[in-house]
């Protein structure tokens, strides 16, 4: 995850979004079947890697982030724009389209 990383530091989010680096796919079901590429679901799960500053707020301070670096956050199977930096592949997101924060 380190490389993934060090990619990222000239990528810096704005606002309220957040780079999150997905989770490989299933390749196995619970019963051993493998599974080919075009049966695999897209990831939902994956590790927050950069975070924006925060939403601009009527007041003109920024509201804090609820999510930080590192965080493995679980996400809508359609959110955000899938980007490709260096031969990762990275999901932008706004962080409403996080649905929670694993523990």
């Amino acid at each position: 995850m380190a490389t993934a990383t060090a990619k990222v530091k000239t990528m810096r989010p704005l606002d309220d979004r957040i780079v999150v680096k997905p989770s490989e796919p299933e390749q196995k079901t619970a019963g051993g079947i493998v599974l080919p590429d075009s049966a695999q679901e897209r990831p939902q799960r994956g590790e927050v890697i950069a975070v924006g500053p925060g939403k601009m707020l009527d007041s003109g301070k920024r509201a804090a982030l609820l999510v930080k670096v590192g965080d493995v956050v679980l996400y809508g199977k359609y959110s955000g724009s899938e980007v490709e930096v260096a031969g990762d592949k990275l999901q932008i997101m706004r962080e409403s389209d996080v649905l929670a924060v694993v523990e």
